[in-house]
Formats: C-alpha cells, sequence, structure tokens
C-alpha cells in the first residue's frame, strides 16, 4: 500500500503574528500533572490529570532582534515579557493532511525560560542559530 506520510517541512510559525521566516523547527509539548492513588485492596492505582504544563522549543536562522529585544525589554522594566507562538503544520499532499486538515496550536503568555543567546561568534561558523526554551500558561489546540 502506498502511503503518503505526514511531512515536518510544511507549515508556519508565527510569533506575536509575525510569520518566522527563517523558523527552522517548533515543538510545542503538553505535559500532564498527573496524580496517582489507590486505596487498601485495590490492585492497580487511579490516575487522573490535574493540571497541566506546556513547553516548546524554537530554533531560528537570526534574522530579527526580536531575542534581544526580550532581553532589553526586561532590563528596562523588569516586567516579563510574554509571547504568542502559533504553529500550523499543513500537509495537504499527505494522508494525514488529507483526512484531519491543518494541525493548529496556538500557545498564549509564553515565557522564554532558556539562555537567551545575544551575540554569537564563531571562525569556524557558518549560519547564525537561535534556540531558546520557552514554558507557557495556556494553549489552544485547533
Amino acid at each position: 500500500m502506498d502511503r503518503n506520510r505526514h511531512s515536518l517541512r510544511e507549515g508556519k510559525a508565527y510569533l506575536d503574528g509575525n510569520l518566522i521566516l527563517d523558523c527552522i523547527k517548533l515543538n510545542v509539548v503538553f505535559i500532564p500533572e498527573v496524580v496517582e492513588s489507590s486505596a487498601i485492596g485495590q490492585k492497580g492505582k487511579s490516575r487522573r490529570y490535574i493540571g497541566h504544563d506546556v513547553t516548546g522549543t524554537l530554533v531560528q536562522y537570526k534574522s530579527t532582534p526580536w531575542l534581544k529585544e526580550i532581553a532589553k525589554k526586561y532590563i528596562e522594566t523588569g516586567v516579563t515579557p510574554k509571547l504568542t507562538i502559533v504553529g500550523i503544520s499543513d500537509d495537504p499532499a499527505s494522508d494525514y493532511g488529507a483526512e484531519y486538515g491543518k494541525d493548529i496550536i496556538t500557545v498564549e503568555n509564553a515565557v522564554i525560560t532558556s539562555e537567551i543567546p545575544l551575540l554569537q561568534l564563531d571562525r569556524e561558523g557558518e549560519l547564525t542559530q537561535e534556540e531558546v526554551e520557552f514554558g507557557a500558561e495556556n494553549i489552544i489546540i485547533s
């Protein structure tokens, strides 16, 4: 059977409404907070979600100073910059895309949680890539 697998290359990423033209990779992860319980006579454990976290990673070729601006804004105001990140996975030529359409994930009130690269120099280097991790308060799954 011929299968048309879903391609990770097909899609877009937006940061506060602006297309990230040089995005290389965007991963968004939902992490459930699970509580376990058991009672006398119960052989197994009961589990349920009591909350969640949303984290992710964004990798891009450096094309704008947005990361530097986040650090500068915090230094100048003391207010944590919060972002909205939207990822759209769209591969209509795949079996998944033909059956289910686009995946659209929006994370709201995202905060950079990793080191923020401000300057990179390397005699052996080629193209400047920036990678940051983030955590978000809210997620919308469309």
